[in-house]
């Protein structure tokens, strides 16, 4: 079960209060401390490609639809 899908569990886990809190203690990924995962995309919560410079914390993707929005003139 990879990071971004083991939240989908809670659905049918909400009428089991005590099953659903042993799910999220020994099921939860771990935090990382390094690495491609340690950092996602705040917009659309892609790993890869990620921009954290003056604290955007987005992807290379979404940067690009939004740059001009932003206020960015030259982004390539």
């Amino acid at each position: 079960m990879t990071a971004s899908d083991w939240k989908k569990m809670f659905k049918q886990l909400d009428a089991k209060p005590a099953i659903k809190s042993r799910y999220i203690r020994f099921c939860k990924p771990k935090e990382r401390t390094t690495g491609i995962a340690k950092q996602k995309c705040v917009r659309c919560g892609r790993f890869g490609g990620h921009l954290n410079q003056y604290g955007l914390h987005l992807c290379r993707h979404c940067f690009r639809e939004i740059a001009t929005k932003i206020g960015f003139k030259k982004y390539h």
